[in-house]
């Protein structure tokens, strides 16, 4: 399409030389710390409303909370056990860079993001800043709420060091003098618990013309002194541990998974330490002796100046208000727009997907035409059957609560329901037990893959034939991620797409073969297959001197087999631009090796999920094709994954998604990243057009 023609200056079409080799990858790990720098950036901007800043600060910290958890775990895992690919060096690299990261982080928070919000009349008071009266309320406050709920450890051979939690708050404290029974024992340990506000708002009328908080950290370090009467704290810190949290459940060895996976997540906060918090000031023998408990090395200790846990201050964005604020101090309201044109508010969704297939653009465009035609398909009688799957759904859903509805008026639902979902085992866990208690059919899959397509497949009566209708999402069945996350849903009756839903629910449930799908495209079997033969199509479409495109929109590029196919598509003269939000580890623009490819990442207000795959070998309109998939380009989505990629036939609809999903990002010149060949990352621009600010102006003016 012209549309996706290759940017000016771009070679295409080129006689290629001999293949050379491939270059060097980019080091993953390296990759996500650097889509969080990004993140992070987004707090330094000016045009980005003040909460909204200090929310960038808090996403940060929480996506690193997650690295740590996770993906870092797995490396030293690897690392421990001699993996390939995983050197001292690439760790130390990490690391270093981690640390990096993390200290500009308090950076920004400290001399940029707070001033700015105390200018604009929102403050943070330490002790040293509340007056007598300000104190006499957090006293009262701590008195109240706070201290009934602190049990201080005083450490000995009788009071060992306590079971820390992951990412749980704590505090210790080096003690003078002796206890009530004569002993010096001098640490002590104050655990608080989770229950507790980490950001309380002061009363309007004790901070005139502001909006004063005080945080947890501050009110306990306060009255530190009084946990300990008779004893004097000579030096205290807060903490705070960051431990594995994959949850290892042997699939083969488990008679009931989901029992296996709730026992599990009694244990997952208590798994090996890697990362230990502390505050700037923290004396080393204290930092010393909680390395020593944690069995970490001093790489593993992270020292903060200011609290060890920004995420909590989301609390303090949830309390602010902008009734006295000169600014804005949040992104506009959005409200997602409602399909109208193809899908009228009042009419059946059923007789609109028999005229047409309908296609949704979250979140400029609501989610609620989903949560309808679920719940059109409980209170129509003719519907009898109803199958989806479940990933992440959140805590609550009124898409489990109609599936749970279904089931009582008798209709056959079944539901693959997700166990392994990372951090959302338990919520998965309830919504199947109470889908069970209805009467309604729970798989979770299969043993050693998680499935996440995300598939919603309706059967009715129609005369005396079974018509199936059928929702694919490229995102999960959640309503409240749909007006955060970019995400394309497709809306169908098309007997190809209804049918391979089919027949992928039957693989899920009977695990037996299926026949070969008509226009579906999956995960473990055909998706990594049949992509890495359109690059290729694409490949000697340039070779030939034929018009050769490829633009893949996707969260992470890691599988190396794609990799490779896409550094010969291009050293073959094929025209590739990568949009990809996280991380990537092609280099691009290297001479002789991957000048013909691009790539960039958007990174604005809302997180960008949609996949899509456009492919173009040719000049014929049969000589293109365009990919919607719930896959990112990872091996561990082609491998160990059921994913799906369904081809977007309907010419308009197809159109549609070029215009929307893929031309606004690739000129996008306020939220886009330049990825430069060393895997560092520039901005695009900074003065606009934005993908994202222009598809809201396009649906809510």
């Amino acid at each position: 399409m012209n549309e996706l023609a290759p940017p000016s200056g771009a070679e295409t079409g080129a006689e290629p030389a001999l293949a050379p080799a491939l270059p060097r990858l980019l080091n993953r790990e390296r990759a996500i710390l650097a889509f969080n720098r990004r993140v992070l950036a987004q707090a330094q901007r000016a045009d980005v409303p003040l909460l909204e800043r200090l929310r960038y600060v808090c996403i940060v910290s929480s996506n690193l909370d997650e690295f740590f958890e996770v993906r870092f775990a797995d490396v030293l895992e690897a690392h421990r056990e001699g993996g390939a690919g995983v050197s001292t060096r690439d760790l130390q690299s990490v690391a270093v860079e981690a640390h990096r990261l993390i200290d500009d982080q308090y950076a920004v928070f400290n001399d940029e993001v707070m001033p700015a919000l105390q200018r604009a009349g929102i403050v943070i008071l330490n002790h040293a800043d509340r007056d007598a009266a300000q104190r006499r309320w957090v006293d009262d406050f701590f008195q109240r709420q706070v201290r009934p709920l602190l049990v201080p450890i005083g450490l000995d051979p009788s009071h060992p060091f306590p079971m820390v939690a992951n990412k749980s708050l704590n505090f210790i404290a080096r003690l003078s003098g002796r206890d009530a029974f004569g002993r010096a024992n001098g640490i002590a340990i104050v655990k608080v618990p989770r229950v507790l506000p980490r950001v309380i708002r002061l009363p309007d009328e004790l901070a005139p013309g502001q909006q004063a908080f005080v945080l947890l950290t501050s009110v306990i370090r306060a009255h530190l002194g009084e946990l300990f009467p008779g004893r004097e704290v000579e030096a205290f810190s807060q903490f705070r541990v960051t431990r594995d949290s994959d949850l290892e459940v042997d699939e083969d060895d488990v008679t009931n998974l989901r029992q296996a996976l709730r026992t599990g997540l009694t244990t997952r906060h208590f798994g090996q330490a890697l990362r230990l918090e502390v505050v700037k000031s923290c004396p080393a023998e204290l930092y010393e002796f909680l390395l020593q408990q944690f069995d970490l090395p001093e790489a593993a200790l992270y020292k903060v100046n200011g609290p060890v846990n920004l995420v909590r201050l989301n609390q303090l964005i949830d309390q602010a208000d902008e009734s006295a604020a000169s600014v804005a101090l949040r992104f506009p309201a959005h409200e997602p727009a409602w399909p109208r044109a193809a899908l009228p508010r009042e009419g059946s969704v059923f007789a609109a997907l028999r005229e047409r297939d309908v296609l949704l653009h979250h979140p400029f465009e609501s989610f609620e035409p989903v949560v309808q035609f679920l719940r059109e398909a409980v209170a129509d009688p003719d519907v009898l059957a109803i199958r989806q799957t479940i990933y992440r759904t959140g805590s609550e859903s009124p898409l489990m609560e109609a599936l749970i509805e279904a089931a009582r008026r008798g209709k056959e639902v079944m539901a693959v329901v997700e166990l392994k979902a990372r951090f959302d085992e338990e919520a998965n866990i309830n919504w199947a037990e109470r889908l069970e208690a209805v009467g309604a059919q729970v798989v979770y899959g299969i043993v050693g893959l998680k499935t996440h397509a995300k598939l919603l497949l309706v059967t009715r009566r129609e005369g005396a034939q079974l018509r199936r209708y059928a929702h694919l999402s490229t995102g999960n069945y959640n309503p409240k991620t749909a007006r955060m996350y970019t995400d394309v849903g497709y809306l169908t009756a098309d007997p190809d797409l209804t049918g391979d839903a089919e027949a992928v629910f039957q693989q899920l449930a009977s695990q037996t073969r299926t026949r070969p799908m008509r226009a579906f495209l999956q995960a473990p079997f055909t998706l990594h297959r049949r992509i890495g033969q359109l690059i290729e199509r694409v490949g000697a479409a340039a070779r030939a001197g034929r018009p050769a495109r490829i633009v893949a929109k996707v969260n992470a590029l890691t599988d190396l087999q794609l990799i490779e196919k896409l550094v010969r598509a291009a050293q073959a003269g094929a025209s590739i631009d990568l949009i990809v939000r996280g991380a990537c580890q092609l280099p691009p623009g290297l001479p002789g090796a991957t000048e013909r490819i691009r790539v960039r990442s958007v990174v604005g207000r809302f997180l960008e999920h949609t996949r899509v795959l456009y492919f173009r070998w040719g000049e014929r309109e049969e000589d293109e094709v365009l990919y919607l998939s719930s896959a990112d380009w990872m091996s561990r989505n082609m491998f160990r994954r059921i994913e799906i990629a369904w081809p977007v036939r309907d010419a308009a609809l197809r159109q549609r998604v070029i215009d929307e999903c893929l031309v606004p990002y690739l000129h996008d010149r306020l939220d886009a990243w330049t990825l430069l060949p060393d895997g560092q990352y520039e901005r695009a621009g900074s003065d606009g057009p934005g993908a994202q600010q222009a598809l809201l102006q396009r649906y809510t003016g």
